[in-house]
């Protein structure tokens, strides 16, 4: 399925749960000297134009990263990732750019560590080898990403993450999922995997049947972090989304906490002085 573009998305409240867990994650890693592999299975182009056309027909970033942006950039937008914002706006007047996931695990890694990074997409693969400007620690793949994982486990060096977020488009997409996570795990059990899931209206949301998948697989831990910033809806909408970590790192539910504690307020609907939605940590599955 390659109609699916992300541009039409970026910087809505998905982008801002996935890439604060995504951050916090890398940040983790990198408290150890040594190297680690960070892997996106759908990267996408890596930046994002919020003045583009296709950001624009959505206009999805309004109600997301603009909600957290002061006039000036201010050093109180509560993300781990503010910096690279500011960066990326620097010379503009107001917002403009946002990052992707792998524009932000660039900034982020250091010279020691690598990006394995899958688009299926040719004309995203083309924006992202131009936005990452041949970064020699980086490989990208043109190929799916679901069947390319499997094949890239287990890495080296064998320390890392994996990045999961496909489009969700079709329903097969879920079943794709859970087949590539069940391999992957066998053959990278000490990997962690953050895996990014919309949360839909009630007629189609299948969350909580692929976090009972995820449960049955998981062989250590698995915590899940979700942000919804509407009331769900009878068919349509999504209102939230959700992030399923397995071998979540030690305090990474506290970490996550207290930025949702900030970022929730400034982004949920808001009617007749009630703000909707919530959010919520959960560890489905804890170590012994």
């Amino acid at each position: 399925m390659l109609s699916y573009r992300h541009s039409y998305h970026a910087g809505n409240h998905a982008d801002l749960i996935k890439h604060l867990v995504q951050t916090l994650l890398i940040e983790k890693l990198k408290t150890k000297d040594k190297p680690f592999i960070y892997i996106d299975t759908h990267s996408g182009g890596g930046l994002y134009d919020l003045a583009s056309e296709q950001a624009n027909k959505t206009g999805e970033y309004h109600d997301g990263i603009a909600k957290l942006v002061n006039r000036g950039f201010s050093k109180s937008m509560p993300l781990p990732f503010a910096e690279l914002v500011r960066e990326l706006n620097a010379d503009q007047k107001k917002l403009r750019f946002y990052p992707g996931s792998p524009l932000i695990a660039q900034k982020l890694l250091r010279p020691q560590d690598k990006l394995l990074l899958m688009e299926l997409h040719s004309k995203e693969v083309e924006v992202l080898q131009k936005n990452l400007q041949g970064d020699r620690r980086t490989r990208v793949l043109n190929q799916d990403g679901f069947a390319s994982l499997i094949g890239a486990l287990p890495p080296k060096p064998a320390r890392g993450m994996v990045l999961i977020d496909p489009s969700y488009e079709l329903k097969e997409d879920y079943y794709h999922l859970v087949e590539t996570i069940t391999d992957s795990v066998k053959r990278w059990p000490t990997g962690t995997f953050a895996i990014w899931y919309p949360i839909l209206g009630k007629q189609r949301d299948r969350s909580g049947w692929l976090l009972r998948k995820l449960e049955k697989i998981c062989q250590s831990n698995l915590l899940v972090a979700e942000l919804t910033v509407d009331e769900q809806q009878p068919e349509f909408g999504m209102h939230g989304s959700g992030m399923a970590i397995i071998n979540a790192p030690y305090q990474l539910d506290q970490n996550i906490e207290k930025h949702l504690e900030l970022i929730h307020p400034k982004i949920a609907k808001n009617v007749d002085g009630k703000k909707l939605g919530g959010w919520k940590i959960q560890w489905i599955k804890e170590s012994n």
